[in-house]
């Protein structure tokens, strides 16, 4: 075999050539000292606060404590397989968590890694753990509802979408309940929903996620879990897990979103335990100073974005508008409704250019977290953190669900801020004066049992409070749709169910609604398309249920 000098040297020209000298620097520190999900590392003096390290074995980690000779590690993921002396590389970047469609329907751990043995997410999207809330400039307010199917609470406490609404009572008062309740009945209204379990029994979350996919609810539903045996790191970053992944639909697709977060007690005690491992000093029942902003910094991340638009050519396709450049044309936050952003940019109108809505605008992220109190403790530390930084509580009593009244909403101390803003104009008229004769009718019945004698009209407000209270009782896993509500509400508060018997009150309630959308769909459809209470529909529904009520029989 003969070598030819010729091609020898053309090739190792050639290579010289496309040869382009390339440096890779990583810092590598060693591990002094772990246990707990924690590690202390020495060598990494270039570390930032929150930077992505990787151990040996290829565990994850982010730096939390910067102290002048190593480094206090958070380990994300089992801690037993790292051993002091073990190296540790600096990533140069921030934690981020896989997002997109390919999540929707599958059960993951706190960094996105599928736990529902249903294989790998075919996703290759990611999204920074931690990102700032929108501005003041890219927000709206929050008008629109969310409706949970719950009618205590779309009647007297509602919620709008992009609102941060608590849920707040002692364990086992059905706060989960009304969570599972408010994802099942955004079925078919396009909403994405994320339910994340912090530091629950596995069996708790299993079941949970049966019950979704019974109900057809994981169809549009990503379930975040750390549970209860998972290290305290994962279960504090579970809840900025779930937010990142609802915020790619709400910043990329311009979605409507809801974020459950069961419970953020639990992930403030992991945030506890951490830092306490790190010696970071405890301040009021040991937690350490900044919990308050570990919680605000979440739950700021909710928001209703506003309305982008963008002067494009004529003929322009709606889905070629993406973001803020538009085709070639000018950008600016409009206020909602086309025709007015239409008018109001009219003199600055290029020729043969219109207004259009980019894809990606008026998305939300709508937060419902979850706080366990003890014993009704509501002004304990951490409760009376998230009250101060949500929109509203709805809170749950024990008395009242030992006294079979479920929900066991204490109407009397939950509020929704944004109130009637967040209603429909039907829901607004019918419900108006509910929350009010409720609470009148509390202080009745507790002056009633007093055994005074009572005038007929006071007697006829509590047997109509008794009533209302028996209306409200709603079954788990059976959301009613806002019209039904409307209905039942109606035909509670105008004196219908007056002459029922207490006992046969949600029977009554069920079959008349069979009845409205049997007998009389036209009402009912006329109702859901108005959405107003008007003079004729409500003249309709009069004589419906009076012919109803002529047939019914107790």
């Amino acid at each position: 075999m003969r070598f030819r000098a010729d091609e020898i040297s053309s090739v190792i020209q050639r290579e010289i050539e496309q040869f382009s000298p390339e440096v890779t620097r990583s810092e590598v520190g060693q591990v002094l000292e772990v246990g707990d999900g924690i590690a202390r590392v020495y060598g990494l003096s270039g570390l930032m606060a929150g930077e992505m390290v990787t151990f040996e074995n290829g565990v994850k980690g982010i730096a939390l404590n910067l102290e002048e000779s190593s480094v206090g590690v958070m380990i994300l993921g089992e801690y037993t397989g790292i051993e002091e002396g073990d190296t540790v590389t600096a990533t140069g970047e921030l934690l981020r968590v896989p997002v997109g469609e390919a999540m929707i329907g599958r059960v993951v751990n706190a960094i996105g890694e599928p736990i529902d043995e249903q294989g790998a997410i075919p996703t290759e999207m990611t999204r920074a753990l931690e990102s700032p809330a929108p501005g003041i400039a890219d927000r709206q307010p929050v008008d629109e509802p969310l409706q949970t199917g719950i009618k205590a609470i779309d009647a007297m406490i509602p919620i709008g979408r992009g609102q941060r609404e608590l849920i707040i009572g002692d364990r086992k008062t059905g706060k989960t309940a009304i969570a599972i309740d408010a994802i099942l009945n955004q079925k078919g209204t396009g909403v994405i929903c994320v339910y994340v379990a912090v530091a629950q029994k596995e069996s708790t979350t299993a079941g949970l996620v049966d019950v979704l996919r019974r109900h057809g609810a994981m169809d549009y539903t990503i379930v975040v879990a750390a549970g209860a045996s998972d290290p305290a790191p994962m279960q504090y970053i579970a809840p900025y897990a779930g937010c990142a992944m609802a915020e790619y639909f709400m910043y990329e697709k311009g979605m409507p979103t809801l974020v459950i977060y069961d419970d953020l007690s639990k992930q403030a005690v992991a945030y506890r335990e951490v830092s306490l491992l790190l010696r970071r000093p405890p301040g009021r029942e040991a937690f350490p100073g900044d919990i308050f902003y570990a919680h605000s910094r979440l739950l700021e991340r909710s928001a209703k974005l506003a309305n982008h638009y963008v002067i494009v050519p004529e003929g322009t396709a709606p889905e070629s508008v993406h973001d803020q450049s538009g085709v070639d044309g000018k950008f600016y936050i409009g206020v909602p409704g086309h025709e007015e952003a239409n008018h109001a940019l009219k003199e600055h109108y290029p020729q043969g250019h219109k207004v259009m809505k980019t894809a990606k605008s008026g998305g939300s992220l709508t937060a419902l977290p979850i706080i366990e109190t003890l014993e009704g403790e509501v002004s304990a530390y951490i409760p009376t953190n998230v009250i101060s930084i949500t929109d509203g509580q709805i809170y749950l009593s024990p008395d009242l669900f030992f006294a079979g009244v479920r929900p066991a909403i204490d109407v009397g101390i939950s509020v929704s801020r944004v109130g009637g803003k967040a209603q429909i104009p039907a829901m607004k008229k019918v419900a108006g004066g509910l929350r009010l004769d409720l609470a009148a009718f509390r202080e009745l019945e507790a002056f009633a049992q007093l055994g005074t004698e009572l005038d007929k009209a006071t007697q006829r407000q509590l047997d109509r409070g008794y009533r209302m209270v028996e209306l409200l009782k709603q079954p788990q896993y059976q959301p009613l749709n806002v019209i039904d509500q409307v209905i039942s509400l109606f035909a509670g508060i105008e004196g219908y169910l007056d002459d029922v018997e207490r006992r046969a009150v949600q029977r009554f309630e069920a079959d008349l609604l069979r009845y409205i959308r049997e007998q009389k769909a036209g009402i009912r459809d006329a109702l859901a398309l108005d959405q107003k209470m008007t003079s004729q529909i409500e003249a309709d529904l009069r004589a419906a249920i009076t012919e109803f009520k002529g047939t019914w029989k107790s």
